[in-house]
């Protein structure tokens, strides 16, 4: 252990000393207003506050791995005429899920107080909110059909959202038609299908993924259906990172396992809650929502019951606005393995975790330094005070908010699990691959936010990129006081370099996301491959999303219109 932190020590001070991982120095000041916002709306300061709950009652909701069904009880039939390499990738395993309005059990304090019954109002995947983990390996393709049983909008009990649903499963290598395009929606009593071929981008075991998460994607609406429940995780295994601690494979990473039980997935959302216990949101609120109760997998502060040994917790930052700098209460040692699914070439040593919106790291907290029954918490310490991004000052004391609680348990069995000094290597990146370079810039303009000083047109292709070659991007903020979280759909990036330096720390990853602090420049490294069709390019503070921070890009075949774009279509 002490060679891999002599080794990382320079790198983890990214993560470690400052809360800027995503920009190499802290937000420099409070976020100030700069949009045309209606007189006299509300913001986190004068929005009423949640009723009191107490922390730590609620158990953690651990989500299932989906159950395979019989391909022969779906009727219709899978058409293979609708998604692309199909045939290639014959689906080896069906799933069915179903979007239902329902209650959901927050906190028992909250549900106590709605008159429609016990729980919150929620949208949920087959009753549940997060839905099931979609637990797949590579090689071995899947099959998703998901039915919207929404109410229609007239009759739906949930005050905010619209019953059209659109899922990307974030960020998968996956073909158009199944990434959860904006406007691939389908309404109440509709379905669609999503065909995943569990392929590594570019037949490269280096592009595996292994952290991710599905989530609504409709347009204009994103923040609005995940906020009401509409989000739930992903995990991917592959020979080397295997999900099993006992793996007789040697070339086995052997990270702590299995899925479940010390592989654990945790879904942060910030939620504020009116005084029937039910989701309250404001939707006029351009900046940016927060919520003053964070949730973990939709429980409010919760616990969690651990053995004294070592647990791997992807955490992810579902938003839809809210950073966070995650601690634990003892300010002990955590390593991060994996950045935004992407597993890291080595182990950081670190004592908090940065996360932006739709950033997903996971760590490993090794809980053998402590006794059953003693306990231990896991805070938030990055002040916010609106959803434009954060103050650049850390929480201190009973302002730190809380997350969740650890709970010691005697150990029940021995732990094989072990903390690699290596994980995965890069692909290599070649700039005698580059072929084009594009900027895009991240502003505001007439009270909507704006990429490349445009707003969200999906009939308007703002770039189209030849398969099979590579690109240089630019993602810029231009805006002094706010953060943009930059997704870009369907490829990984590499940075080379972050405000004109070159990457340290978790930066030195492969990612999907780029949190752009005030001025903050990202260049990064794309290569196109596998698949055509049509992607977005937007902001995942999904309230800046929603209000047209979001452009439509194409992957065409190469030899293809640059101006014009084209591709495949259904």
């Amino acid at each position: 252990m002490a060679k891999r932190r002599d080794v990382l020590k320079a790198g983890a001070m990214a993560v470690a000393s400052t809360p800027a991982i995503f920009g190499g120095a802290a937000i420099p000041r409070a976020a100030q207003a700069q949009l045309c916002r209606p007189a006299g709306i509300r913001s986190p300061l004068t929005e009423p506050d949640s009723p009191p709950v107490r922390p730590y009652i609620e158990p953690v909701y651990i989500p299932p791995a989906m159950s395979p069904v019989d391909p022969a009880t779906l009727a219709p039939p899978p058409d293979p005429n609708r998604h692309q390499r199909f045939d290639e990738f014959r689906p080896a395993k069906h799933y069915v899920q179903h979007m239902t309005e329902g209650l959901w059990n927050y906190h028992q304090d909250l549900s106590a107080l709605n008159p429609l019954g016990f729980g919150s109002l929620a949208w949920m995947f087959n009753g549940a909110t997060p839905g099931e983990t979609l637990v797949a390996r590579y090689g071995e393709p899947v099959f998703v059909r998901r039915y919207n049983d929404l109410p229609a909008t007239e009759n739906a009990l949930m005050p905010i959202g619209l019953p059209y649903t659109t899922l990307h499963l974030h960020n998968a290598h996956t073909a158009s038609e199944s990434d959860g395009y904006p406007e691939d929606f389908a309404g109440p009593g509709e379905f669609w299908d999503h065909h995943y071929a569990m392929m590594y981008a570019r037949n490269d075991p280096r592009e595996a993924l292994g952290s991710l998460w599905y989530h609504d994607h409709m347009l204009d609406f994103t923040a609005t259906n995940v906020y009401a429940g509409l989000s739930a995780m992903a995990t991917f295994y592959d020979d080397l990172d295997s999900g099993d601690e006992n793996d007789p494979n040697p070339h086995a990473l052997h990270l702590p396992g299995t899925y479940g039980k010390y592989d654990l997935s945790f879904i942060l959302h910030d939620v504020r809650f009116d005084q029937a216990g039910n989701p309250a949101y404001n939707v006029f609120d351009t900046d940016g929502h927060l919520g003053d109760l964070i949730t973990v997998n939709r429980k409010v502060m919760p616990y969690l019951e651990v053995e004294p040994r070592k647990y791997r917790f992807r955490i992810y930052d579902g938003g839809p606005s809210r950073l966070y700098e995650l601690i634990l209460s003892d300010n002990s040692e955590m390593f991060v393995i994996s950045t935004d699914g992407n597993l890291l070439e080595e182990p950081v040593s670190a004592t908090s975790l940065v996360m932006g919106p739709a950033n997903r790291h996971d760590v490993i907290i090794d809980f053998s330094r402590y006794r059953p029954g003693q306990t231990i918490e896991m805070l938030n310490i990055m002040e916010q005070i609106n959803g434009q991004g954060p103050t650049g000052r850390r929480l201190e004391g009973p302002d730190r908010m809380k997350v969740m609680q650890f709970r010691i348990k005697e150990l029940e069995g021995p732990d094989n699990s072990t903390i690699p000094d290596f994980l995965r290597e890069l692909p290599r990146i070649n700039l005698n691959e580059v072929v084009a370079e594009r900027e895009w810039v991240f502003d505001h303009d007439m009270g909507l936010w704006t990429v490349n000083h445009e707003f969200m047109d999906p009939t308007k292709i703002s770039a189209s990129v030849k398969q099979g070659t590579a690109e240089i991007w630019t993602f810029r903020n231009a805006g002094s006081s706010w953060a943009h979280p930059v997704h870009v759909h369907f490829e990984e990036f590499q940075v080379l370099e972050w405000n004109g330096r070159p990457p340290t720390g978790v930066l030195r990853s492969r990612k999907d996301v780029a949190v752009l602090g005030p001025n903050d420049t990202c260049k990064a490294f794309y290569r196109f491959d596998d698949f055509l069709g049509r992607f977005p390019i937007h902001c995942h503070n999904n309230v800046h999303e929603d209000n047209a921070m979001m452009l439509r890009w194409d992957i065409v075949p190469n030899g293809g219109d640059d101006d014009h774009g084209g591709g495949w279509h259904r």
